[in-house]
This record gives C-alpha cells, sequence and structure tokens, in this order.
C-alpha cells in the first residue's frame, strides 16, 4: 500500500510543468526544457506570425488563377453557379491545405533571440559546423549527421500549435477572407482575436544580419569558389596529362 502514495507522488511530479530561475534573472522563470537542454518552444505571438506569413504567401500563389469554377450539386449543368476561384470558398479552402506543414521548412536559428529565430535556411552555427565537417573534422553532437538538418523540437510544436491556431480561428479566419480583406491579416487574426494584449510584440521583430553573420557568409561563399577553382584545375591537369599520354602513344605507334 505504500507503493500507491509513492506512485502518485511521482506521477504529480512528472505530470507538473518545471520552472527554474534564470541564471541571468531572478525574476523570470524558464522552463526546465530551456534551462537543461536549450529547448525553447515557439509562445503564441510566433505562431500567429508565421500561419500569417505563410498562409498570405500561398494566397498569393492561388489568387493568380483567373479560373472560373461552377459551384452547386444540380444534375442540370445550366442550373450550376458559377464564380471566379479568386473569390471562392475553394481557393481559402485550397491555401489552409497543409499550411502548417510549412513551417517543417522552417530551422531554429539559436544564434538569435527573439521571433526571428525561426527562419528557413540553415542557420550560422550549422553552416560552420557542416563546413567542418566537408573539411574533414570530426564534430560529435550526440546525433547521427542525417538527423542534423531535421526539424527541431521547437520547429515540430511550432507547426503543432499552428494546426491548434487555425482550429481555434478557422471561423476568424474565413470571415476575414469573405469580409475584412481590406485589414491586414496579422492585425485582424493575431492582434485583435488570437493574443493577449501586450503579448503581439513579436510581429514588428524583423532579422537584421550582424556584420559577423555577413561575414561569415562571405567567408564560407569564398571557400566554395577557392574549391570549385581547385577542382577545375586538378580536372584541368587531369585532361592535359591523358591527352600528353595520347600523343606520345600517338607518336610510338607512327615511329613503328
Amino acid at each position: 500500500m505504500k507503493l500507491i502514495p509513492n506512485l502518485l507522488f511521482f506521477t504529480l511530479l512528472y505530470l507538473t510543468p518545471f520552472t527554474v530561475k534564470s541564471k541571468e534573472s531572478e525574476d523570470k522563470e524558464v522552463p526546465v526544457e530551456e534551462e537543461l537542454y536549450g529547448v525553447k518552444y515557439p509562445n503564441s505571438c510566433e505562431v500567429c506570425k508565421y500561419l500569417v506569413v505563410e498562409l498570405e504567401n500561398r494566397l498569393k500563389e492561388t489568387g493568380k488563377s483567373h479560373d472560373v469554377i461552377e459551384i452547386g450539386y444540380e444534375l442540370d449543368d445550366s442550373a450550376r453557379k458559377k464564380t471566379k476561384y479568386k473569390t471562392s470558398e475553394l481557393r481559402l479552402l485550397d491555401s489552409l491545405d497543409g499550411i502548417c506543414d510549412k513551417l517543417l521548412d522552417y530551422n531554429i536559428h539559436k544564434e538569435r533571440e527573439d521571433s526571428t529565430r525561426f527562419a528557413k535556411g540553415m542557420s550560422t552555427t550549422f553552416k560552420v559546423l557542416h563546413d567542418l565537417v566537408d573539411k574533414g573534422v570530426k564534430v560529435d553532437l550526440g546525433i547521427p549527421l542525417d538527423l542534423w538538418d531535421k526539424p527541431s523540437a521547437e520547429v515540430s510544436q511550432l507547426k503543432t500549435q499552428c494546426e491548434s491556431l487555425i482550429e481555434k480561428h478557422e471561423g476568424d479566419i474565413e470571415n476575414w477572407y469573405f469580409h475584412h480583406q481590406d485589414v491586414p491579416l496579422r492585425q485582424y487574426l493575431c492582434i485583435d482575436r488570437a493574443l493577449r494584449k501586450g503579448d503581439d510584440a513579436c510581429l514588428d521583430e524583423v532579422f537584421v544580419p550582424k556584420k559577423e553573420d555577413k561575414d561569415t557568409d562571405k567567408k564560407t561563399k569564398t571557400e566554395r569558389k577557392e574549391d570549385k577553382t581547385k577542382d577545375k584545375k586538378k580536372k584541368k591537369k587531369k585532361l592535359k596529362g591523358n591527352s600528353e599520354e595520347e600523343h606520345e602513344v600517338k607518336i610510338k605507334n607512327d615511329e613503328l
């Protein structure tokens, strides 16, 4: 019988979200995942921000169509209504279909502290690590090399929360699409409905590359150019060597 209270205790211990005091600030509580493992899950502002980014991009793509579609279930074709795809519900459904999967194309850039840590493309840290591996340096991150570019825990959580946000605010998105497209989607959905007052600061955050990031990118590009130049020189030497050998063989055959 003594095992039951102990089991209950450890169950509650496991289910209770842990927070620990950050070393940087005694007043700020940080989830244990971030403190111990460096995993900082997306907040509601980041989720709404990148849903809006991807949905607006998808609507731009689908909005290029000039098709006219028929709606209705009447057997008589003439009784069916015709409408422009650009203003139809079908376009909205096509745009929302799999929209949160687009967030799996993002990577976490741990060298950035604000919402711009979620971005497409390889992070500066992993660029450096991949360059080291390409040069033959052994790098041990505790995970296989083929898993380096897989979606991180933060990105996977971004996608999951995106799906929850759409499910909760599907009616708001439809209402915006049909009646309020004159209002920016981030204003209508994020600021006015999905987020609490004061939680929308991340919407204005834009990534500005630091000087060292630019230098790193230039350096890696330069190194790649140098590698390509070396490869070209090697190929030229090889071709030159082959042509000289062929020339020698031809001379010998002529002498014979």
